[in-house]
């Protein structure tokens, strides 16, 4: 999918005259009540069995027969209007806004939050029918999800912070068709904490395959939408992004993700064994400093050497890059190798993505990506536990390029 090109973005902020964050809410607004219009003249269609010129289609004596006049609705980004298509014969009763309904708040999540769970179009339909005995046809689903991409491309290309204290980069492998064909894709998805000490993902991007030049485009992509600066950029080995970082944000630290380290390793223990070297693994990035994460992994191979050697090599070999963490202050060290950072938000893509083996498209597989991250990011509401430490700890590990944003 097209993400909005500059000029589409500019032309949507000109035209709707955003200045402020009330602005863009009062947009998003008016679009969802164009959503809702569509959603109804969806169902209108799929009632009528034929699109609105398309006579030769056409199996019914019913036809479209204009609009009721226009209602307020009351929805979860206030009140909107709205008109009922009508149909000649009047046989058409809209589901998605009923005829003597004035509040949706919810609505759209419903349909959404159930393809956002995972569910499939057939699914929701069963549900819809048993729950409320509504028949929505596999289309009108499909056509409802759809219309949020035009939501996906705003989110994709929203105004982000100028500073960020660290961001994640992860990525999630799935098979999706394309050209008759099934390819691997990879979705990367960029996790940023700001100086505020919340957590928000920035950003997804569908690639099939990593280079600088794609880790180039991603990166631009953050800094035309406002952020100046990257303290530290926790990855995993990704190919050509030293190149990329390099080039875009140059003073930002690099550290090789321990999140990612401990789910690499873990990989292919059993699960009779995962919480011992869970356990044993700890004191190595929870060392006070190098020459104890040092004697911690000699330990670690004392014990587990014979039995797990993948791990012991995977850790000596990216040793460099997974101990650079230890020039940062102990609470700051913290966020790096949490893992729940990532792995709560993995688990529920995960979760909604289970029973997809194949995704019919990027879209498909973006629309799915997107819903579920609304969802994790719905529970994001606080900031991370003691930020205020942290901010004074890096305020003076980074000097200059903190102090200036701190409110």
């Amino acid at each position: 999918m097209g993400m909005f090109t500059k000029e589409q973005l500019r032309q949507f902020i000109s035209e709707n005259n955003i200045q402020t964050a009330g602005d863009v809410q009062n947009a998003l607004k008016n679009l969802f009540a164009e959503t809702l219009q569509e959603f109804m003249e969806a169902e209108l269609e799929t009632h009528l069995g034929y699109a609105k010129h398309d006579t030769k289609n056409k199996k019914t004596s019913n036809s479209r027969n204009g609009k009721l006049p226009a209602k307020t609705v009351t929805t979860e980004l206030g009140e909107v209007q709205v008109s009922t298509p009508r149909d000649r014969e009047g046989s058409f009763e809209p589901q998605i806004v009923k005829k003597h309904q004035n509040d949706v708040s919810g609505i759209e999540n419903q349909i959404i939050s159930m393809y956002a769970k995972g569910m499939s179009t057939r699914d929701i339909q069963a549900h819809y029918n048993q729950v409320y005995g509504v028949d929505l046809s596999p289309t009108l689903v499909s056509n409802i999800t759809d219309r949020i991409l035009p939501l996906i491309e705003q989110w994709q290309n929203r105004p982000l912070q100028q500073v960020y204290a660290v961001v994640f980069m992860d990525a999630i492998h799935y098979k999706v068709r394309q050209d008759n064909a099934i390819v691997n894709k990879a979705a990367y998805m960029v996790i940023g904490i700001d100086l505020e000490g919340h957590k928000d993902v920035l950003g997804m991007w569908i690639g099939e395959h990593e280079s600088s030049k794609f880790w180039l485009g991603v990166l631009n992509d953050l800094k035309s939408r406002g952020v100046k600066d990257i303290l530290i950029n926790c990855v995993d080995n990704l190919n050509g992004f030293s190149e990329a970082i390099a080039a875009v944000y140059p003073q930002t630290d690099v550290q090789k993700c321990i999140v990612h380290q401990i789910r690499n390793s873990m990989k292919h223990v059993p699960y009779k064994d995962m919480k011992a070297v869970a356990a044993a693994l700890k004191p190595i990035y929870k060392a006070v400093n190098e020459q104890a994460a040092a004697a911690a992994m000699d330990e670690f191979e004392a014990v587990w050497g014979k039995k797990y050697p993948h791990i012991v090599r995977s850790w000596r070999s990216n040793w460099t890059e997974l101990t650079a963490f230890f020039q940062y202050p102990q609470e700051l060290r913290k966020i790096i190798y949490t893992t729940n950072v990532i792995e709560g938000y993995h688990r529920q893509l995960r979760k909604v993505t289970k029973g997809k083996t194949i995704f019919p498209s990027d879209d498909a597989l973006l629309k799915m990506l997107y819903l579920s991250t609304m969802d994790v990011m719905k529970k994001w509401t606080g900031r991370i536990l003691g930020w205020g430490q942290i901010l004074l700890q890096l305020s003076i590990h980074f000097g200059e390029r903190v102090t200036p944003y701190m409110h």
